[in-house]
């Protein structure tokens, strides 16, 4: 899981840093898929009011890996925009540091809209079964 993203400071090399990872939300006239290769604004969301969103999307907090059994996963911190209004369909979280290589495509199945509100992507439980990204 630290091959050429560092999503937590590696115990068998700990002279490199963690990367810095980000989350960009998308509309439902984005094409993302497994050959999204690296970010893009194209299709981004826009905030249509305020300013909670800014292209580029939040920064992840507290990337960590961890194993259980043939199974390595990796875990961010719940990510939320306040005072949001916009509409997604999906995101990609990307590695900055890794000139902006897409980490992981998220589809939301609809668009999800916050109209004056927060809106948060809450990652789901960090384990072999459930984590957003597992390598068994």
């Amino acid at each position: 899981m630290s091959g050429v993203h560092a999503i937590s400071a590696s115990a068998s090399s700990p002279v490199r840093a963690a990367d810095t990872f980000k989350i960009a939300l998308y509309t439902s006239s984005a094409t993302l898929d497994a050959s999204t290769t690296v970010y893009s604004a194209t299709n981004e969301t826009t905030n249509t009011a305020g300013s909670a969103y800014v292209a580029g999307g939040n920064t992840l907090a507290s990337g960590a890996t961890s194993s259980s059994g043939t199974t390595a996963f990796a875990d961010f911190a719940d990510s939320s925009w306040s005072t949001a209004s916009f509409t997604a369909r999906g995101a990609l979280i990307y590695n900055s540091t890794q000139a902006d290589k897409s980490v992981v495509v998220l589809d939301f199945g609809a668009d999800k809209t916050a109209s004056a509100g927060t809106f948060t992507i809450i990652f789901p439980t960090a384990d072999a079964s459930n984590a957003i990204i597992r390598i068994a």
